[in-house]
């Protein structure tokens, strides 16, 4: 990445995307993670710098949060900070809320008195907002107000929220502030849910893919690799200031059982797709378009889903031994 000598602040940094980001940036910049590791993919990513700083705590400690921002005074944040996975949701659609609006606010806050020192604010958005049948929908797209009480859909409402602060302060205030909204990212290290990951650990192991309701969800996968592309461009691009960009792989569009097909047949596996009920609502189509990030960024996804598939799987072979 060419982005040199930058004090960068990454909330939610123990992730996946946030620690692969890391480990990309790490030679030439100062890091400073900040995550309560209720995730922790950086584990795998063997970042050993004197360039690296990480803070143990939460997003909803604003104290702390004020503390970190005032000693480190980044130039470049990244907001990954985030409750996210279906199950996860379902469980604790409150404390979902909770994390993904106030502990927003909570950073936003915290970074006031160092705004004009801000070169950029990139925050993590997701497809969700754009509801449960997303087929090629662009930034202007209407978002989603899905129906009150299930607690599935507590996630995409914070999330849309969460983009209304961004661009609040970036208008009130004259941050620096970008959102990125990602759609199914993939590869390498990937923790928590995720269809390839959970399907390639399992054919590593073994076992059964089990595939939730009929497979006939349509998904586009983005190989982490073209991600950090993104990311990159968000980061060091002035067009992107102010804007929303969907950052995805249309091309790697595939149902989910297709999706299980492929990988059995790419890592020439015998383990058997299975089929159990589905006990929650779920995001039906999600296809992005990526024409604005393509004409403003110079964004264009490199890794085709077989290659990227095989790199993942090949990965988790090595490192599930």
């Amino acid at each position: 990445m060419d982005i040199r000598n930058k004090k960068i602040l990454l909330t939610g940094g123990a992730g996946f995307i946030g620690s692969t980001l890391a480990k990309k940036l790490i030679d030439h910049n100062e890091i400073l993670i900040y995550d309560n590791f209720s995730r922790d993919s950086i584990r795998y990513k063997n970042i050993k710098s004197k360039n690296l700083k990480i803070v143990k705590d939460d997003v909803l400690n604003g104290e702390a949060l004020r503390n970190v921002c005032e000693d480190f005074r980044p130039e470049i944040v990244v907001h990954l900070a985030a409750i996210a996975g279906i199950d996860t949701v379902i469980i604790d659609p409150i404390n979902t809320l909770d994390v993904n609006i106030n502990g927003t606010l909570n950073l936003l806050k915290a970074l006031k008195k160092y705004s004009g020192r801000m070169e950029r604010f990139l925050d993590f958005s997701t497809s969700e907002v754009l509801g449960a049948y997303a087929y090629k929908s662009s930034e202007k797209s209407d978002t989603h107000f899905a129906p009150v009480g299930e607690g599935r859909w507590t996630y995409s409402i914070s999330k849309v929220t969460g983009e209304h602060l961004v661009h609040s302060f970036y208008k009130q205030h004259g941050y620096p502030c970008v959102t990125l909204r990602p759609f199914n990212i993939y590869g390498p290290g990937q923790v928590g849910e995720g269809a390839i990951q959970i399907f390639i650990k399992n054919v590593v192991k073994g076992k059964n893919i089990e595939i939730h309701g009929d497979g006939d969800q349509i998904r586009s996968w983005c190989y982490v690799d073209d991600m950090m592309d993104g990311i990159e461009m968000c980061l060091t691009n002035k067009k992107a200031i102010g804007e929303v960009f969907n950052i995805g792989n249309p091309k790697g569009t595939i149902t989910i059982s297709s999706l299980a097909e492929k990988i059995v047949h790419l890592c020439k596996s015998k383990s058997k797709i299975v089929y159990v009920p589905k006990n929650y609502v779920d995001v039906e189509l999600r296809i992005p378009s990526i024409e604005k990030a393509q004409e403003l960024l110079g964004f264009y996804p490199k890794i085709d889903l077989n290659e990227g598939i095989l790199r993942t799987y090949k990965w988790y072979k090595k490192e599930l031994k």
